[in-house]
């Protein structure tokens, strides 16, 4: 039996250790975790995803990505011929943005992200800067985080706020958790609900994913669209 490839890409500045939960039948999939690149100057996401292409060297693969990779797989998806796109914690299109991410745009706001502190979690890690769920937070940052590189993260969140895709592709999967606190549920439609699941429950359901993805991935499209999965 040949086996579906399926490939991985992280959320923004994310190394691909994120997926390490996750884990599909081995004698059906064949996983691939994919990692950042560095964006070459003045690179437009377009054309990013285009040099990023390059990396799948299978025939119509799965690609699911996480947060910005949602977006970044979406736009992969045009390049090249895939059997399926899912996407987790992410949004369709920008208007499944929160107001304040669609106003980021507006007067250079998106500058005002102070991403030089993202490079330096962990010195804040140390300092006492409030509640300790904030400090896991940091610590889980730490741990997972890919890239460090000030350019990639500026790129980046401007390649996400400007991200002018206005409206949804009916053929992607989007598998989101109804206590999102990135991309908030009440601005995304249609979308299977993980009950409880935070932005980063690619981390913390991953129970819930491994038992569903396998089953979404091989479904038919209207399978997916009228079943519930618990």
């Amino acid at each position: 039996m040949t086996k579906i490839p399926v490939y991985f890409v992280p959320g923004l500045a994310a190394s691909s250790s994120i997926f390490e939960n996750i884990k599909l039948p081995d004698d059906q999939f064949e996983m691939i975790l994919l990692d950042w690149q560095l964006p070459m100057a003045n690179e437009s996401l377009q054309q990013y995803c285009k040099r990023w292409t390059r990396q799948i060297t299978h025939q119509n693969p799965v690609l699911i990505g996480v947060s910005f990779g949602g977006v970044v797989v979406q736009e992969m998806s045009k390049l090249i011929a895939v059997r399926k796109v899912i996407i987790i914690s992410s949004a369709k299109c920008n208007s499944e943005f929160p107001l304040r991410m669609r106003l980021a745009k507006y007067g250079g706001l998106y500058k005002l992200i102070p991403t030089s502190l993202l490079t330096r979690v962990k010195p804040l890690d140390s300092l006492p800067i409030g509640s300790t769920k904030i400090k896991k937070r940091l610590k889980l940052y730490e741990r997972y985080i890919g890239v460090r590189d000030q350019q990639y993260l500026d790129w980046a969140i401007k390649a996400l706020i400007f991200w002018d895709r206005c409206e949804p592709d009916p053929n992607i999967i989007h598998i989101h958790g109804d206590a999102d606190e990135i991309f908030p549920a009440k601005y995304v439609k249609n979308y299977i609900s993980v009950p409880g699941g935070t932005h980063i429950m690619i981390l913390n359901k991953s129970r819930w994913l491994n038992k569903h993805l396998p089953k979404i991935i091989l479904a038919h499209p209207d399978e997916i669209k009228n079943k519930t999965f618990k």
